[in-house]
């Protein structure tokens, strides 16, 4: 299997992550699984489905920019083995199992119950309802996600709110954020921080992926 097969439809949280895939069709989801849901079932069946962009590290070993490739979604519909084993070997990702939330997991507590639920290594807002999409259609998924904020890290509020539904974001919503809270700072700037070195690492991903 290609490792981007002609019609294959990507999955993204932000816009920023679409576009290091620009030749593929892509729906950004912001973060909104109501959103995501519809928006597929207003699609043409692809041919098949990934999921790619920045996940949430859930495994306390991994740094930021660790790259995964999913071996299963827990709850959701399956990945296919070949084609995602074929994307690991062509971008060094680890397989493991990811986790589906419908809401951010910012607290380091919930990042832990989470992990001990479903063993999962990272979690994202996107990958289980694209993986029941193509469930539903009867074509391939995969799933390659690289860790921003890892599994000791909270995520502040004011990121929370930096994120519009069609995956833009919105820096005025994050500095009004700060201002109600200045001591969230410091965490806003590492997590500025560990997402830059999670998008290079996607950056090479996609650059193997059109190789």
């Amino acid at each position: 299997m290609a490792l981007l097969p002609p019609g294959t439809l990507l999955i993204c949280g932000l816009r920023a992550e679409g576009r290091l895939l620009p030749a593929v069709g892509a729906l950004h989801a912001g973060g909104d699984g109501a959103r995501l849901r519809a928006l597929l079932e207003s699609r043409e069946r692809p041919a098949a489905i990934l999921s790619f962009g920045l996940a949430g590290g859930l495994d306390p070993a991994l740094p930021p920019g660790t790259l995964l490739v999913a071996t299963a979604i827990p709850g959701h519909g399956p990945v296919d083995g070949a084609w995602s084993a074929a994307i690991s070997r062509a971008t060094g990702a680890i397989p493991a199992p990811l986790a589906h939330s419908d809401h951010a997991v910012a607290g380091v507590q919930a990042k832990a119950a989470l992990r001990a639920a479903t063993g999962a290594s990272a979690v994202d807002m996107e990958s289980g309802i694209a993986a029941d999409a193509a469930q539903r259609w009867g074509v391939p998924f995969a799933a390659l996600r690289a860790v921003a904020d890892p599994a000791g890290a909270a995520i502040p509020p004011a990121a929370a709110d930096g994120l519009n539904p069609d995956g833009t974001t919105a820096p005025l919503r994050v500095l009004r954020g700060i201002l109600r809270a200045p001591s969230d700072l410091p965490a806003l700037i590492r997590l500025a921080l560990h997402g830059r070195t999670a998008m290079r690492r996607l950056h090479l991903a996609a650059r193997a992926l059109r190789a």
